[in-house]
């Protein structure tokens, strides 16, 4: 696969489903917010097609156009493709873990949640990058599709409890399409059972569905507290699907590429 410029895109719609909910939302994402890149088996009408952003990707197109060992670029990637990409993904690496996910979509309007004594919920601001910049490395992931801690505070797209100037939980709209926001939440360890998180997202969600957006969820089958917070503040189970982890990229001889000419 080879690097795509802004420019070289094809037109999206051939590739990638408008106003989907969730991560298949990432191509919108990435088109909103310019934080990610996109791939293709070459430049000039491609037949495989994939847009990648904080470790998740999309794939689409046709698997029999990539050379063996094509799709070791996505190594350590989470990779949402059809079960057609399985050979190519099997061929690309040495480790392939499947990952049941299921997909939620915000159906039942929750009442607002009362803070704890003290704390302040909020809809984030510039000024709060340090803050966020301050949680925990563990929750580095969550502003990763913004492209850093920054870029999520000047979005407006996120909803923090905070005890003065320490930010206790936050939640924020993790993938951003065009017809839904799929959301995140982190919540510090030490400030967790609180009720912080459902306060965050049940505030987010009013503020989706105030721009005219309907808030998704995505989150592993088997993690349980994410599943209940979801049911709480009025998510349905809408489908269940299955991600792949890479791992450990194949050994393949040497593939000549199509390269895209060089942007200045």
């Amino acid at each position: 696969m080879i690097e795509l410029a802004p420019d070289q895109l094809p037109a999206l719609s051939a590739w990638f489903t408008a106003g989907a909910p969730g991560t298949a939302a990432l191509a919108e994402h990435v088109r909103a917010t310019g934080t990610g890149r996109w791939w293709a088996d070459r430049a000039t009408d491609p037949r495989t097609v994939a847009v990648s952003c904080a470790g998740h990707v999309l794939l689409r197109g046709d698997p029999g156009a990539l050379a063996p060992g094509a799709l070791a670029v996505f190594d350590g990637h989470y990779v949402r493709a059809a079960d057609r990409f399985r050979p190519a993904l099997g061929s690309a690496f040495g480790r392939l873990v499947p990952w049941e996910r299921m997909l939620w979509v915000h159906r039942v309007p929750a009442p607002a949640a009362r803070p704890p004594h003290g704390v302040t919920v909020r809809r984030l601001a510039p000024g709060d990058a340090p803050a966020l910049t301050a949680l925990t490395t563990d929750a580095a992931w969550i502003h990763a599709t913004w492209g850093g801690p920054s870029a999520l505070a000047a979005s407006g797209r996120g909803w923090a409890a905070l005890d003065r100037d320490r930010m206790l939980a936050l939640a924020c709209t993790y993938v951003q399409g065009t017809a839904y926001e799929d959301l995140a939440c982190f919540t510090d360890p030490a400030h967790r059972r609180r009720g912080l998180a459902l306060a965050c997202v049940t505030a987010l969600c009013r503020d989706v569905a105030a721009r005219g957006r309907t808030a998704s969820w995505t989150c592993s089958r088997d993690h349980r507290p994410s599943r209940l917070l979801a049911w709480n503040t009025g998510f349905r189970l809408r489908h269940e699907y299955v991600h792949y982890f890479t791992g450990q990229p194949a050994a393949h001889p040497p593939v000549r590429r199509e390269t895209p000419p060089v942007r200045a």
